[in-house]
């Protein structure tokens, strides 16, 4: 048996948090993931942001009254009281700096989706890990949600995938600029599937829908489709050269939230993550790229 892992966690202001909180402490919890809890947490939030701000107050009384959960004043205590940490703020605005605080004490690091909501961001995250030595992951829960894994197993493999048709909701947030807030999540499931390689973007935009033509470097086509019509639903088809699997992502059981913990705890305990840090700084230059071109209306170069 390996010791309990001391999680920290950073911004508690997203459902994710006490979600997160309760598969790892409850081991009544049908789909409890054993192996770390968290020890400490800071609560964070941003004022311009209600969705974030609104929430905070509410998320930190339930990690301390409900899970013992110690409330620090800083990130910078939370990382000295912890083996790992998560930074779980919804603002990917926060995401530098608050890595940034963090990073010199050289612990195994989680950032929640988004990364960051620029490139230059997301890039200067990963230059600071190299040179602490840090491990770091970010990705989306969908992208390792058990329904995904096992349609690709289906086919064959991401080897297998000639092209894929990804859909799901895309509210807007003004502070997540455009494709940045929801878009993230079916883009690191089209990333999970086709791999790195994308090389332009295309966005047309309408009122209630969005649609994102992706073509990468080897020819393949993956293309999203984000409404706002109250359709809440994540999927995806998944094209082969000799057939369709289609994709639905609550078709199973298991919470898509327990498979990224495991994967976590796994990069915790390893220091290797099983997405790189370059895969995600290309998703997030993919997402910038959607927002250029829903903007303008052209085609973008990655």
């Amino acid at each position: 048996m390996q010791p309990l892992l001391r999680i920290g966690m950073i911004g508690l202001d997203t459902s994710r948090a006490p979600a997160f909180t309760r598969l790892l402490h409850d081991g009544r919890h049908p789909h409890h993931v054993a192996g770390g809890r968290i020890v400490a947490g800071y609560p964070g939030g941003s004022a311009d942001f209600d969705l974030s701000i609104s929430r905070v107050e509410g998320i930190t009384a339930q990690l301390r009254e409900d899970y013992g959960v110690r409330i620090m004043p800083t990130p910078e205590e939370v990382a000295e009281q912890s083996d790992a940490i998560i930074i779980e703020s919804c603002d990917g605005r926060l995401h530098l700096e608050e890595f940034r605080r963090i990073v010199p004490y050289r612990k195994p690091v989680f950032i929640d989706k988004p990364l960051a909501v620029t490139s230059s961001d997301a890039r200067e995250i990963a230059r600071l890990a190299e040179v602490y030595g840090v491990p770091v992951m970010s990705c989306s829960a969908l992208r390792s949600a058990t329904a995904l894994t096992e349609g690709l197993q289906a086919i064959g493999g991401v080897s297998a995938v000639a092209g894929m048709d990804g859909y799901g909701p895309l509210p807007l947030e003004t502070t997540q600029p455009g494709w940045f807030w929801y878009g993230v999540h079916t883009a690191d499931m089209l990333y999970r599937a086709m791999g790195r390689g994308c090389r332009t973007v295309t966005v047309r935009a309408g009122i209630d829908q969005e649609f994102l033509v992706g073509e990468w470097e080897d020819g393949r086509i993956g293309t999203l489709r984000g409404n706002r019509m109250g359709n809440d639903a994540f999927g995806a088809m998944l094209h082969t050269a000799t057939g369709t699997q289609a994709i639905d992502i609550a078709s199973h059981a298991k919470p898509y939230l327990a498979d990224v913990l495991e994967e976590m705890l796994i990069m915790f305990r390893t220091g290797k993550g099983s997405v790189a840090i370059e895969e995600t700084i290309e998703i997030i230059r993919f997402l910038e790229a959607a927002n250029e071109s829903r903007s303008t209306g052209h085609t973008v170069n990655l």
